[in-house]
C-alpha cells in the first residue's frame, strides 16, 4: 500500500469561503497534507488568523481578497495566488449562502443573491481556475462543494437546493469536458454540520429537536468527517475517481418514508 496516497506535497490550492466554517477546515486539511494553500474570501482579516494558524502548524498559506461574485475579483485573486506559489492545480470551490424562505415567500432579488454566489460564482471560479490549469499544461483537481440538499429536497429551500442541484449537474459537465486536459472535477455534498450559518438554528430548541426527529443518525456531522472525502477527491487517491457528488452525510438519505 502507498502510505502516501493522500499526500499533496508539490499542489498548489486555492479555496474558496475560506474566512470560515467548511471553507477554514478544509485548507487546514489541504496544508496539513503538504499543499501550499491559496485561502480566499472577502473578510481578508479572518483569513490572516487562517494564514497564521496554518503557519504556526507547519504550513504554507497565502490569504488573498476575493469576492466570488466578481469576475474582476476572481482573475485578480488567481494573479495572486500565481504570484505566490504558481498555478492553482487544486481548486475547492466552496463559497455559498443561504437564504431560507418558503417558495411563495421568495423573492427574484433572494434568487438571485442565491444563484450567484452558489452557482455562477462556482461556474467562474472553476473556468477561471480550469482555464489556467490547461494553458499551463498543468493536471489538476477541481472539488466543488454541493449540498445534500442537491441531491433532496426540504420545506423552506427550494432556491438553497436548487441552487446546489445545478452545482451537481455543472460538476458532471465540468468532469465530462476538462478529463482530456487530465483535470478531475467531483463535488462533496455534506449533510448537517455545525457551521457558522447554522449553529444559532442548531443551538435552538428547533434546531435540537430537528436533529433527533429528522436526522436519522440523531447527530451532526464533525467536519474531521469531511477531511478524508475532500482527501481522497483532492489526491492521487481518487485519481480514477471523476464527476461524482459523494453525499457526506451520515446516512441522512437514506431516511424511510
Amino acid at each position: 500500500m502507498n502510505e502516501h496516497l493522500f499526500d499533496l506535497s508539490g499542489r498548489v490550492a486555492l479555496v474558496t469561503g475560506a474566512s470560515s466554517g467548511l471553507g477554514a477546515h478544509f485548507a487546514r486539511v489541504l496544508a496539513g497534507n503538504g499543499a501550499r494553500v491559496v485561502v480566499a474570501a472577502r473578510r481578508v482579516e479572518r483569513l490572516r488568523e487562517l494564514t497564521d494558524g496554518i503557519a504556526a502548524a507547519g504550513g504554507e498559506a497565502r490569504a488573498v481578497a476575493m469576492d466570488v461574485t466578481d469576475p474582476d475579483s476572481v482573475q485578480a485573486g488567481f494573479d495572486a495566488a500565481e504570484e505566490a506559489f504558481g498555478t492553482v492545480d487544486l481548486l475547492v470551490n466552496n463559497a455559498g449562502v443561504a437564504q431560507p424562505r418558503s417558495f411563495l415567500k421568495s423573492t427574484e432579488t433572494d434568487w438571485d443573491y442565491v444563484m450567484e454566489t452558489n452557482l455562477k460564482a462556482v461556474w467562474r471560479v472553476g473556468r477561471a481556475g480550469a482555464e489556467r490549469m490547461k494553458k499551463a499544461g498543468q493536471p489538476g483537481s477541481i472539488v466543488n462543494i454541493a449540498s445534500l440538499l442537491g441531491l433532496g429536497v426540504q420545506f423552506g429551500e427550494s432556491m438553497y437546493a436548487t441552487s446546489k442541484a445545478g452545482v451537481v449537474q455543472l460538476t458532471r459537465h465540468m468532469a465530462l469536458e476538462l478529463m482530456r486536459y487530465q483535470i478531475r472535477v467531483n463535488a462533496i455534498c455534506p449533510g448537517y454540520f455545525e457551521t457558522e450559518m447554522n449553529k444559532d438554528f442548531f443551538a435552538s430548541e428547533q434546531g435540537q429537536d430537528y436533529v433527533r426527529e429528522q436526522i436519522p443518525s440523531k447527530r451532526l456531522g464533525d467536519l474531521s468527517e469531511l477531511s478524508g472525502p475532500l482527501l481522497l477527491l483532492a489526491s492521487d487517491a481518487g485519481s480514477f475517481v471523476n464527476g461524482v457528488a459523494l453525499p457526506v452525510d451520515g446516512g441522512h438519505l437514506l431516511k424511510s418514508l
